[in-house]
C-alpha cells in the first residue's frame, strides 16, 4: 500500500502532499515539471504543473512571456501575427509593415476594404472626388493630373461635348472642322447614315456621305454621265461647261485617252489630233 503513494521517480512519500498522476502512475511536482513540462520559448525556464500555458506553431508560452515583440504588450488576448519568428502585436505590425491612406495619414489595417492607384493607398471611404467631394469607393473615376473625379464631375467640368447630342464626350469620337462628336452622332446630313469610318464629302459646313453628296450636288461626267465625287479615281478634266473622269476623258471616235494630249472640241465631241486630221 505504502507503495502506491510513493513517487514513481524519487520514491518519496506522497503522503500529505500534492501530486500528479501519469499513466495511472503518482509523481511529486518537483519530479512531474522536470521530467513533463514545456520550456517557455521566451524566457527558457520551466513552465509549471499551475502556470498558464500558451501553445503556437510547436512552441509553448508562459502566458506572461507571450507578448508583443515591438510593444512588449501581451498578446494573450490580442490578435497577433508572427514575423521573422518575432510575435508581433497587429498595431505594431500595421504601423512598420501597412500602407497609409494618402487622404486621412492613418494606417489601411489589413483585410480592411482599400483603394490603390497610380502607387498610393487609400480608405475605400477616403477616396473621394476632387470636385463634389463626395466618396468615389469602388465607384468608376478619372483621373486628371494629381486629382481624381467621378464620372458626372469630370464630365461637367472637363469632357468637351458633342456638337449633335451636347452630352459629354469623354473618349473615342470624331472631330470635324474643330468640333466633336460621338462616333455614333456623326450623320449624313441627307440620310443620316454613321459617317464614322467611312469616306464622306461636305458642302459648306454640313458632311455628308458619299451617295448623298453624289445625287444631290455633284456634277455628272460628260462621257459617263455619273457623279464626280472625288473620290477613288477622283481626279477631273473640265473643260467649258463640261467635266469628265480622267479614264472618261478620250477621244469621242477612236477613244484614245486626251489626258495630258492635245485636243479638238467638235461640237459634242472631243477629238484627237488624229481623229481631227482626218476630217
Amino acid at each position: 500500500m505504502s507503495d502506491q503513494m510513493d513517487c514513481k521517480n524519487c520514491k518519496e512519500s506522497l503522503c500529505g502532499r500534492k501530486y500528479i498522476q501519469v499513466e495511472e502512475k503518482p509523481h511529486c511536482i518537483p519530479c512531474y515539471d522536470r521530467m513533463y513540462a514545456n520550456t517557455c520559448q521566451e524566457c527558457k525556464e520551466i513552465i509549471g504543473h499551475n502556470a498558464k500555458e500558451l501553445f503556437y506553431e510547436d512552441r509553448h508560452y508562459h502566458a506572461h512571456c507571450f507578448r508583443c515583440f515591438r510593444c512588449d504588450r501581451s498578446l494573450a488576448d490580442e490578435p497577433f501575427t508572427s514575423q521573422e519568428d518575432a510575435l508581433v502585436c497587429s498595431d505594431c505590425y500595421c504601423n512598420e509593415y501597412s500602407s497609409k491612406c494618402v487622404a486621412c495619414d492613418k494606417i489601411v489595417k489589413p483585410g480592411s476594404k482599400l483603394l490603390e492607384y497610380g502607387g498610393s493607398t487609400w480608405h475605400e471611404d477616403c477616396f473621394a472626388c476632387h470636385g463634389c467631394e463626395k466618396s468615389i469607393g469602388a465607384e468608376a473615376f478619372i483621373p486628371d493630373q494629381n486629382n481624381y473625379y467621378c464620372v458626372p464631375c469630370y464630365e461637367g467640368r472637363f469632357a468637351p461635348q458633342c456638337n449633335h447630342c451636347k452630352k459629354a464626350l469623354t473618349k473615342g469620337g470624331v472631330t470635324y472642322k474643330d468640333e466633336v462628336w460621338h462616333r455614333e452622332c456623326f450623320l449624313c446630313t441627307g440620310c443620316k447614315a454613321p459617317l464614322a469610318g467611312t469616306p464622306f464629302t461636305s458642302q459648306g459646313d454640313c458632311p455628308y456621305c458619299v451617295k448623298c453628296f453624289s445625287s444631290l450636288y455633284a456634277k455628272k461626267c460628260a462621257g459617263c454621265n455619273t457623279a464626280i465625287t472625288g473620290f477613288g479615281d477622283g481626279k477631273y478634266v473640265s473643260f467649258e461647261d463640261r467635266q469628265w473622269h480622267q479614264p472618261c476623258f478620250k477621244c469621242s471616235r477612236c477613244s484614245v485617252s486626251l489626258v495630258g494630249s492635245g485636243f479638238f472640241p467638235d461640237r459634242d465631241q472631243i477629238l484627237c489630233t488624229d481623229c481631227n486630221s482626218d476630217d
